[in-house]
């Protein structure tokens, strides 16, 4: 216990409990904010301002304090999140029975694709997915998460640097940006040999209730037993897939 509470960060902490505070008692009061977690007013009233410049919450009519904007984004996001995985993961299985491939879902998280969910054949030789695996955004199939992106977005998201993991990784910003724009029009992407020579893979966006691209649902396969007709049926499958999952999360 001791060595968890030392990689606390106390402000952080108690701005945490000012936001649940809040949560659960909109139109809240400082001094009751203040009264409720046993701290003063000047410290309570410093998280509160900075709460607010993040738009985490915002004065009410009545003089307290409710939740802003900024949480409705926050909420949104990972009730998407908890749905998408529930939602997809039957689905996943149901495709990845009939490739008797791995399939993955991931995500964008810190510049990076995530792995936040898998269905793995039973077949000795297959692709390894493991969850909370991080893969680079330029290279291999979840480009296509970086191709759904807003321009403006994408832009932030491109790396500073793109990392060379075969004679197949594209390395140049120009030419990564027109397969980008590639991918969009096509609204599917297929990777040979890009991360790894052995491996080929085809990926779609999955789309929120807004239509925005929240994962990239995708089909990992060994290149050797793989043919390009493969290639066009897991295209298919996965934009069924995508929709199947994507009106499940309201899209």
């Amino acid at each position: 216990m001791s060595l968890v509470k030392e990689h606390i960060v106390q402000s952080v902490d108690t701005a945490i409990s000012v936001l649940m505070e809040v949560a659960k008692h909109p139109d809240i009061r400082l001094s009751e904010i203040a009264r409720s977690l046993t701290e003063t007013k000047p410290r309570i009233l410093r998280m509160l301002r900075t709460l607010e410049h993040r738009g985490m919450v915002q004065k009410s009519p009545k003089g307290g304090f409710r939740l802003g904007n900024a949480i409705l984004v926050l909420g949104t996001a990972a009730s998407t999140q908890v749905d998408l995985v529930r939602i997809a993961s039957p689905i996943m299985e149901d495709v990845g029975q009939k490739v008797n491939e791995t399939v993955q879902l991931r995500i964008i998280d810190n510049s990076e694709a995530l792995c936040i969910a898998k269905f793995e054949p039973s077949r000795d030789l297959r692709v390894h997915a493991m969850i909370g695996r991080r893969r680079p955004l330029h290279a291999g199939s979840s480009k296509v998460l970086l191709a759904f992106l807003p321009p403006q977005v994408q832009q932030q998201m491109f790396p500073g640097q793109l990392d060379r993991f075969t004679p197949r990784t594209i390395t140049h910003p120009v030419r990564l940006a027109a397969q980008l724009q590639t991918i969009r029009n096509a609204g599917y992407c297929i990777s040979r040999g890009e991360v790894s020579e052995q491996l080929v893979s085809v990926a779609v966006p999955v789309l929120a209730f807004d239509g925005s691209a929240v994962a990239a649902l995708n089909i990992a396969a060994p290149a050797f037993r793989t043919q390009e007709s493969d290639l066009q049926r897991f295209v298919a499958l996965l934009r069924d897939a995508s929709k199947q999952i994507s009106t499940g999360l309201g899209w």
